[in-house]
């Protein structure tokens, strides 16, 4: 977190300031509930696997300068909520914190809130610790030194050790707030500061995992290059740290102007987590399916203690455990009130903490009383009764624009789905579909967490296929099978693709545990939103899918199948992105140049390898996000509808034969996680892409 959001929080212990809770509104759940909408498709398909929820997935940030750090009131509630990783020693202090005498000096730490007192309340609650060993202020002899201290004399175990904060923010690109000793401040030399960390650190203990800043994409200083930097700080950092690290670290708080718009921003991560895996990829080699990702720092910033930050926090959380996120940790435990407001009737303190501080505003408003939780307290804890560790997510997609929907597969053969309506004024009623999962008839149990309620409710009501969703609400449904499921194969494992073309791929998988019947084919299912389209089905443990789009990226999993018609959960997922014919008439190089975080400019050259000349071409591409556009551009005639591009040659423009070559730019801008264009085509032709 950067140091503008600690001025002023937990300087002092809070207050507790005892005011009334908000009186609880009652989920309206059973189907028949009028709404302003007509009735939402939510279609949930099992056979569409996402990952595998770990139990390091649901966290929350603690902070030395929090007086509440490891009581046992704060560690019970963040148990109830499900919370099973803590961050320590807290956001910017980290590069300025002393584990051995428990000082952050240009700081104020709390009394009672050492390393000890921290673990205390960790082992309290059942959960994980992950630490941020001092990289600004420190030294990688102390980390090591904190590393003997924790898992050698005291035995605690601590698996996960985070090499700084947001050392980005330490002035080499502008933006100074983050402490930083170190004469080069630069990506390069915080790479090289990793590996003497990770080095010393493992010499101590080597079953402890070493995590180095990123930066998320689309998010600065993302894309930005530094005086003297060979590329932007996650190439960097990933080129010289990537086969001593075991998982990277990505701080998350979108930018928006309005809750409406916040709430939108989950839609984003799919991209930007895929956007990470391919950095991972392109420095990692064989290493690079063993670095994890791990979220931790996120929160709404907008409505914090208030629906919207619940809202947020649901969606977030479950949409980056689904994209295999193995950690997510909210900002913060406690952190004092900012700017206090009304949104959708209830008061908002402009607090980052999932807990009350019990203390006042500069305004004069007061929080309610000391470790009162906040709205995305309970939209975390919704998270947790949601989505359980050892619970398997799987697609599912709602056909309303204001409902967002989550699902997840349990051992005991139970399918939880988790509906978010984000509409502030309206209930919106849905249908559910399923696909490989028969529900059993009676009423669910169904969760709730309603506008201004004090805590999530829980009652039996409604069907399986129908639902009605209160405003501005969190709604999950427990469902039990039609009919309970024994001896099914087990589930295929270790998919990998090979001989990835323009148009075809070749996946590859282990085999799977037969069940009570042997098994006697696989099928290739590819993930189309909720719905799946069967590739088709082998007798092996490969299959070659033809008639692919070039430049296009295909999410597929596997189901096992005996001869008694039993079918096994599907696969892990496997993503892989279709390339560029290797010989084509036309081909094309598309570089972003100059890129200032937002926008950058873009250059494409066109070449024409035919034996032909080409007077008069036109250029067709696609961007893959609704979230770019080209601003403008020469060379051409550009223009842009929908994702389509087109730029047409000017007048008298030509392309000569065996190489002739024209250059087009333009002016790229983008809201989101800026994924390039991997397919062209030239009057009708698919290009090689360079």
């Amino acid at each position: 977190m950067s140091a503008a959001l600690l001025l002023g929080v937990g300087a002092v212990a809070p207050m507790s300031v005892p005011v009334a809770n908000a009186a609880t509104t009652s989920a309206t759940t059973s189907a028949g509930t009028s709404a302003a909408e007509s009735p939402a498709t939510v279609t949930v398909n099992t056979r569409a696997a996402l990952a595998t929820v770990p139990d390091t997935g649901v966290g929350a940030n603690h902070a030395v300068w929090d007086s509440q750090l490891g009581t046992d009131t704060v560690a019970d509630l963040l148990k109830d909520a499900g919370v099973r990783m803590m961050r320590y020693p807290g956001g910017s202090y980290s590069d300025i914190y002393h584990w051995k005498d428990n000082t952050a000096p240009g700081g104020y730490v709390a009394p009672g809130t050492d390393f000890d007192t921290f673990m205390g309340g960790v082992r309290r609650a059942g959960a994980q610790p992950i630490i941020i060993a001092n990289y600004g202020t420190g030294t990688a002899q102390e980390a090591a030194d904190w590393v003997k201290y924790a898992n050698v004399t005291k035995g605690y175990g601590v698996k996960y050790w985070e090499i700084g904060n947001e050392l980005y923010g330490n002035g080499h690109y502008g933006a100074n707030w983050e402490a930083d000793d170190h004469v080069d401040k630069g990506p390069a030399e915080y790479a090289r500061n990793v590996v003497a960390y990770a080095d010393a650190m493992k010499a101590v203990d080597p079953t402890v995992k070493i995590g180095a800043v990123l930066t998320a994409p689309a998010n600065w200083p993302d894309a930005l290059v530094g005086s003297g930097d060979q590329g932007n700080w996650n190439q960097v950092v990933l080129a010289a740290a990537a086969s001593k690290i075991d998982f990277v670290i990505l701080h998350w708080y979108p930018s928006a102007t309005s809750p409406a718009e916040v709430l939108t921003r989950p839609g984003q991560i799919d991209d930007m987590i895929y956007l990470v895996r391919r950095q991972i990829a392109a420095y990692a080699g064989s290493r690079a399916a063993d670095i994890g990702i791990a979220m931790t720092e996120t929160n709404s910033g907008l409505g914090t203690t208030t629906q919207p930050g619940a809202l947020f926090a649901a969606d977030a959380y479950t949409t980056l455990l689904e994209n295999g996120v193995f950690n997510v940790d909210w900002w913060d435990v406690h952190n004092g009130p900012g700017t206090v407001s009304t949104i959708a009737g209830q008061t908002d303190y402009g607090d980052w903490g999932m807990l009350s501080s019990g203390t006042c505003a500069a305004s004069g408003e007061c929080e309610p009383a000391l470790n009162t939780p906040f709205a995305p307290y309970h939209g975390i804890k919704m998270v947790s009764t949601f989505a359980r560790p050892g619970d398997q997510l799987v697609r599912a997609a709602s056909s309303e624009p204001l409902v967002s929907a989550h699902a997840a597969r349990r051992p005991n053969g139970d399918l939880a789905v988790l509906l978010v309506n984000r509409d502030p004024d309206n209930p919106h009623p849905v249908t559910l579909d399923y696909s490989g999962f028969a529900p059993a008839s009676g009423a669910p149990t169904v969760y709730s967490y309603t506008n201004g309620a004090a805590s999530v409710t829980s009652a039996s009501t409604g069907t399986a296929t129908a639902q009605t969703l209160p405003p501005y609400s969190l709604t999950t449904l427990v469902l039990h099978p039609a009919a309970a499921t024994t001896g099914a194969p087990g589930i295929p494992g270790g998919l990998s693709a090979s001989a990835v073309t323009d148009t075809s791929a070749t996946i590859n998988w282990t085999a799977a545990d037969p069940g009570a019947k042997p098994i006697v084919k696989y099928e290739v299912y590819r993930q189309n939103g909720a719905t799946g389209d069967q590739f088709g089905e082998t007798p092996g443990t490969s299959f070659t899918v033809h008639n692919l789009i070039p430049g296009t990226r295909y999410t597929v999993n596997i189901v096992a199948r005996d001869s008694g018609g039993g079918v096994s959960w599907a696969s892990p997922p496997l993503t892989f992105t279709t390339g560029s014919p290797a010989q084509s008439t036309c081909s094309v190089r598309f570089t972003d140049t100059n890129d200032w975080g937002n926008g950058y400019i873009g250059s494409v050259d066109i070449t024409n390898n035919g034996s032909t000349a080409i007077d008069g071409w036109t250029l067709r591409f696609s961007w893959p996000t609704d979230l770019q556009t080209v601003g403008s551009g020469w060379n051409g005639t550009w223009t842009q509808t929908g994702r389509s591009v087109t730029v047409t040659g000017l007048p008298g423009s030509r392309l000569d034969p065996s190489g002739g070559t024209t250059n087009v730019g333009f002016v790229g801008n983008y809201s989101g996680p800026n994924i390039l264009p991997g397919s062209f085509t030239l009057n009708g032709t698919v290009c090689t892409v360079l």
